[in-house]
């Protein structure tokens, strides 16, 4: 990352989700943790990180309140622009790409992160950058700890799997920029290619011949899906 020219870093921080099993009547990403929205803490920890720029995907009837309460209010100097989300993450993910992709000049390297992962540390946004410029892509991730089962049809268990072998994926996951834009668009040319997306990673596997690395995470990196986890991601910040 050295040379005449600076090489350029951005996030995409994704606020876009309803949040249904949260069973509350805000989005996820809005509700208080500690007295703060759950999507502060992340936009905290890319704007302390090396990051340059952050893209922020929300809904789009919550984007002029997103940038007044949330962008402005909490002074958040690096995030340069609030777009659109879409239906699905990975329409998401490319409303924000295509952001980057049309405002000058494009990162060289660009990490995608939930927004309802509130407990980002610096030395995982680190790890992920410092992955991806040696090897182009790669995915937060930690060793999976529990025992996993494939169940066939009536729930019955099939088959055991290694768990030597399994990882429990995580944001941010980061790459070359070129690479998961091409892979990205790629994937939205056909409507075919988008069953069972769940992530970035699958887009850059399934769309291109790269290998994704995995990049050691963090557990308590959780992400914010129902009531039970706000009570598990207050005790965490607790402990700080």
């Amino acid at each position: 990352m050295t040379g005449e020219t600076k090489q350029r870093t951005a996030a995409g921080v994704l606020a876009a989700g309803q949040g249904k099993r949260m069973q509350s009547g805000v989005a996820k990403q809005y509700l208080l943790l500690k007295e703060k929205p759950v999507i502060w803490y992340s936009l905290e920890a890319f704007e302390k990180s090396p990051v340059d720029e952050v893209i922020l995907v929300t809904g789009k009837e919550e984007m002029a309140w997103v940038r007044e309460h949330i962008v402005e209010q909490y002074g958040f100097k690096k995030v340069t622009a609030v777009v659109a989300g879409g239906a699905e993450r990975y329409h998401s993910v490319y409303g924000g790409l295509s952001a980057l992709d049309g405002h000058g000049r494009e990162p060289d390297l660009v990490l995608i992160h939930d927004g309802a992962r509130p407990l980002v540390s610096e030395e995982v946004i680190w790890r992920t950058m410092e992955a991806a410029w040696e090897y182009g892509a790669c995915a937060a991730a930690v060793p999976v700890k529990d025992t996993v089962k494939v169940a066939d049809e009536n729930q019955f268990a099939e088959t055991t799997l290694d768990r030597s072998l399994l990882w429990q994926i995580q944001t941010p996951q980061a790459f070359r920029f070129g690479l998961v834009k091409a892979a990205y668009d790629c994937l939205m040319s056909d409507p075919a290619l988008q069953k069972g997306i769940t992530d970035d990673a699958m887009v850059v596997e399934r769309m291109t011949s790269e290998k994704v690395k995995l990049v050691m995470g963090d557990y308590r990196n959780i992400k914010v899906t129902t009531p039970e986890d706000m009570t598990v991601a207050a005790a965490f910040l607790a402990e700080e």
